[in-house]
């Protein structure tokens, strides 16, 4: 189905087994919330069906480099879009300075500043938006309607990485379609879907895929830094050249 920004919530596993097969700690309670914390315990990302107005809620502890930031995703935010935040997190910083708009303007979404800068998707009915206010502090805002009203909203806030908003504009645009099961459709007329037969089989071997590629990416890195030569401080007594004699 198409456009992904409509699509409805999906399957919340999207997330959750990408952050498992990545080394993130499961602290959810049975029938309760989903929480996941990293393996530093700096970040927890959360899931609340219960509450109003619910959804995901990524919390990143303050660091010697990084202020504490807050992020969330309301319950109909796509899983596809959720995981673009969420997959960044398990993944090493590009060196290159984040972009947010590069990926939105790549797939046609028009710009404009009036006091605040957005960009809107090409059928109008998604938005990301930017200001910033007297102090110097930059808020982020998303969203989505149909011919029912606002469908979801996102909030970030002026300490979030912007590496992680990058990412999630970055899946935000994408143009991709995204798989829904029947009846899990929401009710309006801009969505565009087409039916297709997917065997379980085939339907499980692309959320492996997925997976598995978690599994290989957190080996890698866990392999480089047990790998990295560690340096052994020279002896007080000894220079290079020389043997300490008694």
């Amino acid at each position: 189905m198409q456009p992904r920004h409509l699509a409805g919530g999906g399957d919340l596993r999207h997330v959750t087994e990408f952050l498992r097969a990545s080394g993130w700690k499961d602290k959810s309670t049975k029938g309760g919330r989903i929480v996941f914390d990293s393996p530093d315990r700096a970040v927890r990302v959360g899931y609340d069906p219960f509450t109003q107005p619910g959804g995901w809620t990524i919390s990143g502890k303050p660091t010697a480099q990084q202020h504490a930031w807050h992020a969330t995703f309301g319950r109909q935010v796509p899983v596809e879009i959720v995981a673009g935040f969420t997959d960044a997190l398990t993944q090493p910083r590009s060196a290159h300075a984040p972009n947010v708009w590069a990926s939105l303007q790549q797939q046609s979404w028009t710009t404009e500043r009036d006091g605040q800068f957005t960009a809107t998707s090409p059928d109008g009915d998604a938005f990301v938006q930017f200001y910033s206010d007297g102090a110097g502090q930059a808020h982020w805002f998303a969203g989505a309607s149909t011919e029912h009203g606002r469908s979801w909203d996102a909030t970030f806030t002026p300490t979030t990485p912007m590496h992680l908003i990058q990412a999630f504009a970055t899946a935000l645009a994408d143009p991709r379609p995204v798989m829904r099961p029947r009846g899990h459709v929401p009710p309006s007329h801009r969505i565009r879907t087409t039916s297709v037969s997917v065997l379980p089989s085939e339907l499980g071997a692309w959320q492996q895929a997925r997976i598995t590629a978690a599994h290989a990416a957190t080996w890698a890195r866990n392999s480089w830094a047990t790998a990295r030569p560690r340096l052994t401080p020279a002896s007080p007594y000894s220079t290079a050249g020389s043997t300490r004699r008694r």
